[in-house]
């Protein structure tokens, strides 16, 4: 059960109008929006923050910004998150090859040397204590530029927030969340946990 229960997606119309761009990405307004509407200009920031941090200004694909917020949601085991950033990562184009094989991003094939410097410094940038150094730093610079790891950086601190707000409050997941868990991370023993 979450510590506080989500609000009518018609509560706050403004909200409501931002949050279309769940719809497509997601296929539904996530229960922590409309948990969060319970302060409307709680809800609207985090919903114009999300929207300028998802825009592409270069390289960085948004399939690869819902990987790299998915890496990110694993390192601090939001599991209601990772479900999230899994299936926006489907919607978004990833291929069905990295999306069966993310826990492998370091060594399998179907991620290019790029893609895993993305990876690592979302998990660098995730764990406690942060672990980004001049060896990270080193590798995203052969592949990215000073925009791209801005962009990066941005998807990583979103989802900080996102897996401290989802994992705190208990969110209740939505079905179509728990669909892209159950089939793209159910074999490395995903599960809904607290989020029911």
């Amino acid at each position: 059960m979450p510590l506080v229960t989500p609000l009518n997606p018609d509560h706050d119309s403004e909200t409501k109008e931002l949050a279309e761009f769940f719809n497509e990405t997601l296929g539904f307004c996530p229960n922590s929006v409309l948990t969060m509407q319970r302060r409307p200009a709680i809800s609207k920031a985090f919903i114009n923050l999300n929207k300028a941090v998802m825009a592409n200004e270069g390289r960085v694909t948004s399939a690869l910004k819902r990987l790299i917020a998915w890496v990110s949601s694993n390192a601090t085991g939001c599991r209601y998150c990772q479900a999230h950033a899994i299936r926006a990562a489907e919607r978004y184009g990833a291929e069905q090859e990295q999306l069966d094989n993310v826990w492998e991003y370091k060594t399998h094939p179907a991620f290019s040397d790029a893609e895993r410097a993305a990876l690592d410094f979302s998990l660098a940038a995730s764990i406690i204590p942060n672990a980004v150094n001049s060896a990270i730093k080193t590798e995203l610079y052969k592949y990215w530029n000073e925009g791209e790891i801005v962009e990066m950086l941005g998807v990583i601190s979103l989802f900080g927030y996102l897996n401290r707000w989802n994992d705190s409050m208990g969110t209740s997941i939505e079905e179509g969340a728990v669909e892209s868990g159950d089939q793209y991370l159910g074999k490395h023993g995903w599960e809904k946990g607290k989020h029911v």
